[in-house]
């Protein structure tokens, strides 16, 4: 029962988990001393990434080495796990919230539970007789010997416990949230059910030795794998939410500063002094940068901007079909268009130099750019105004 051949790597999922906590890391130090939740989250990974790490064969034998009792890293691995699962249902409290003294007090009673649990570890293995070394096979080997078998159902049971709270409490939330929290959810969902799975597997494998069945092998080389697919599913619902929102953040960033681009072309004549970014800048950065020039720029071009061409241009794309919206913008662009030309050409500002109110509200640059680029009223008014210089390209 020790062959190597279906043994996965427990390194994997460790390095999975220790990722998401890495990711974590700099939320947990801005926030470890005032956030109950980011604490519970920061050592439920933390302890189910040292689970991995310390269930390893080689770190087994290591331990068992070290200390020169055969074994004696079974009561460790378990207390491990004890202690993550009391981890589970803290972080299950403290996401409900609710009273502060409500809060406090069932977590100190998950802590005195789960101590009794480990207490109860360790004294099992002190009294049991287990002389035979078992790296990966424990749990079926020693099924039958008193005192040992207390010791392997006392871990398993304080585990389905957890997972089975776990998984349902979660799941009743997943209708409250949305986006990439939800998603988050689901997952963590999957992964504390698949654990259930594993408790479930374990179980046969050793009630089959009660009654005198050999199914080891569901111990052995199915529940190693479903841990390992636990982690992974575990570690990603924590990743998610956060590499989520921040992903669909920088790629609209940087969507909306590619669509700005006809903007900043159209106003580079201007020549407003802002200072441009290298390209190695964050994209948030680049994007504020661009705003700002364009603000600039129309803040320049305010006192030459005529209302009547704005509401033309609006009529214009109305009738042609345009939504309110689009047509609002369309109008904008043409009301900047219109404004630049007359500045260039050394006209005098609209209404003999008196600033027009404007729209009544600010216009959405990133609509106006689509417009500058895409509208065909705004062709239309190029065209029937005459021809002007227009830089080919802007620096990004």
């Amino acid at each position: 029962m020790n062959s190597d051949k279906y043994y996965i790597p427990y390194l994997i999922p460790a390095a999975i988990l220790t990722l998401a906590f890495a990711i974590r890391l700099p939320v947990m130090m801005r926030f470890w001393r005032i956030d109950p939740n980011v604490r519970s989250v920061g050592g439920l990974l933390l302890l189910a990434s040292a689970v991995f790490y310390f269930g390893r064969p080689d770190t087994l034998a290591a331990m068992n080495r070290g200390t020169g009792v055969p074994n004696f890293a079974a009561p460790v691995l378990y207390t491990l796990l004890t202690l993550f699962c009391a981890s589970c249902l803290v972080m299950i409290i403290h996401w409900r919230g609710g009273d502060p003294r409500r809060v406090r007090r069932t977590s100190w009673t998950i802590g005195i539970v789960y101590s009794a649990v480990v207490a109860g570890l360790w004294t099992t293995f002190a009294f049991a007789d287990v002389p035979v070394e078992r790296l990966r096979d424990l749990d079926t080997y020693y099924a039958n010997t008193p005192w040992m078998r207390e010791h392997i159902l006392l871990y398993l049971a304080a585990h389905t416990i957890a997972c089975a709270i776990t998984s349902v409490v979660t799941w009743s939330w997943l209708r409250q949230v949305s986006g990439w929290l939800r998603s988050g959810l689901v997952l963590l969902v999957i992964g504390f059910l698949l654990n259930l799975c594993y408790d479930t597997v374990k179980l046969i494998a050793v009630v089959a030795r009660w009654t005198g069945n050999d199914l080891d092998w569901l111990s052995t080389y199915v529940a190693p794998p479903i841990a390992a697919v636990c982690a992974l599913f575990i570690a990603v619902g924590f990743i998610l939410p956060h590499a989520g929102e921040a992903l669909q953040r920088i790629g609209t960033d940087y969507y909306h500063f590619r669509a700005l681009a006809p903007f900043v072309r159209e106003l580079e004549p201007l020549d407003t002094g802002s200072l441009r970014l290298p390209r190695r800048s964050p994209i948030s950065r680049r994007l504020v940068q661009r705003r700002t020039r364009i603000s600039d720029g129309l803040l320049r071009l305010q006192p030459y901007m005529d209302p009547e061409v704005r509401e033309r241009a609006l009529a214009e794309a109305l009738g042609q079909g345009e939504a309110p919206g689009r047509a609002a913008a369309t109008a904008d662009a043409v009301s900047v268009v219109a404004a630049l030309r007359r500045l260039r050409g050394g006209g005098a500002p609209a209404e003999d130099g008196t600033a027009p109110t404007g729209p009544a509200q600010a216009p959405d640059l990133v609509a106006v750019s689509k417009a500058l680029r895409r509208s065909a009223v705004v062709t239309s008014f190029r065209a029937r105004t005459g021809p002007a210089d227009h830089p080919e390209s802007v620096s990004s």
